[in-house]
């Protein structure tokens, strides 16, 4: 079984920056791709950012130039450097890995909550 944990959300003011981390724990072979998705009050959860295995990485446009992953896949982490956060960007976010165990699985964390107000 793998799991995922987020750490690193919180409250900050527009303008602020955060850092998200997600560690992946389990009988874990090898990690295809680790994502960030996010999920705002009434709205659809959606793709912020995903980095595969290779290095190549897929932001949302409306993150493009303001949020960055990146990945330590040796020690099964990824990262989502967020800046110029603003109210928009309030949601609870969602570590998603494809990693291979005995099968290639998806898996997703319980999420860590962002807030951007004043």
């Amino acid at each position: 079984q793998v799991q995922l944990v987020e750490s690193g959300g919180g409250l900050v003011q527009p303008g602020g920056s955060l850092r998200l981390s997600c560690a992946a724990s389990g009988r874990i072979v090898s990690i295809n791709a680790m994502g960030w998705y996010r999920q705002a009050p009434g709205k659809e959860r959606e793709l912020v950012a995903v980095v595969i295995s290779g290095g190549t990485t897929n932001y949302a446009d409306s993150v493009k130039g303001r949020f960055t992953i990146s990945r330590d896949f040796a020690n099964h982490t990824v990262y989502l450097q967020m800046n110029s956060l603003s109210p928009e960007d309030t949601a609870v976010y969602y570590c998603n890995a494809n990693i291979r165990t005995n099968f290639n699985g998806s898996y997703w964390g319980k999420g860590t909550l962002v807030t951007v107000s004043s």
